[in-house]
């Protein structure tokens, strides 16, 4: 059964810096047995300063950096990072690396809601992407993809059992019921695992931010196929590692029927 990291943690505005908490994250998590180790959207820089100048490639020094983290502990790493686009904006990419990976997951929905517009600055993804290790299925999502059930499903179709869902949730009166519900609601739609992965709530560590920019909550979330909550932290910097039974996505499908009895 794999054991997975979440490193709930406040991103800095400056790429090298980020990679401080990563490079601390994954050998905790190494040590504590994990094989992936997860960390939130905007990993590499967060939200509310300019993307365009901290965008790196996935062959740049950035994620260089990270895949030679993961290498050395022997996991593989998902994190949200800034890659260019040629349109001038940036893709939201969630990196994946370790394990002969890497690879890039570009976020589908963009977070145009609740008075923010991230495509201003972002071009959106195309493609749902998963990925495989030691046998078992993950697939991908970030943040607002939590609001589209066809995009679980189709992931679900596509193999996974868990689905990794790194975010840096905006605040607001009724966001962190809204996460919580929708974490729960995309394990019952699809069957899977949901591991919800958020930034930190920035006021924890008094760390001033851009207050009209998505800079975090807390509360990453575990899911099993069931919707019942596994595990859940705070809004703080936290590490928790879990270790999940893929065979349970198997058994909440064959018990709800969710994706056998779909008519659409």
């Amino acid at each position: 059964m794999p054991r997975i990291g979440l490193c709930q943690l406040t991103a800095a505005e400056d790429p090298e810096t980020n990679l401080k908490p990563i490079r601390e994250g994954v050998a905790a998590a190494a040590a504590d047995g994990a094989r992936i180790v997860v960390f939130p959207e905007a990993a590499m820089a967060r939200f509310g300063i300019p993307l365009g100048p901290v965008a790196q490639p996935l062959d740049g020094p950035w994620a260089s950096t990270v895949a030679s983290i993961a290498d050395e502990h022997g996991v593989v790493v998902v994190a949200g990072m800034f890659t260019p686009s040629p349109d001038g904006r940036v893709s939201n990419t969630l990196l994946v690396t370790g394990a002969g990976q890497h690879f890039g997951y570009d976020k589908i929905h963009l977070y145009d809601a609740f008075g923010f517009a991230e495509s201003d600055t972002v071009v959106p993804g195309t493609a749902p992407a998963t990925f495989e290790v030691d046998g078992v299925t993950f697939g991908l999502a970030t943040c607002y993809d939590i609001r589209f059930p066809e995009l679980f499903r189709k992931l679900a179709d596509d193999g996974a059992d868990i689905v990794l869902v790194p975010t840096s949730w905006g605040a607001g009166e009724g966001k962190r019921e809204q996460w919580e519900v929708l974490v729960r609601a995309r394990a019952l739609d699809s069957g899977c695992w949901v591991l919800g992965c958020g930034q930190a709530d920035p006021a924890t560590t008094s760390t001033p931010v851009n207050p009209k920019a998505p800079t975090g909550i807390g509360y990453s979330t575990v899911s099993d196929g069931f919707g019942r909550v596994h595990t859940q932290l705070g809004p703080g910097p936290e590490l928790v590692v879990v270790e999940l039974d893929p065979a349970v996505s198997g058994k909440a499908r064959a018990a709800t029927g969710v994706l056998a009895n779909r008519r659409l």
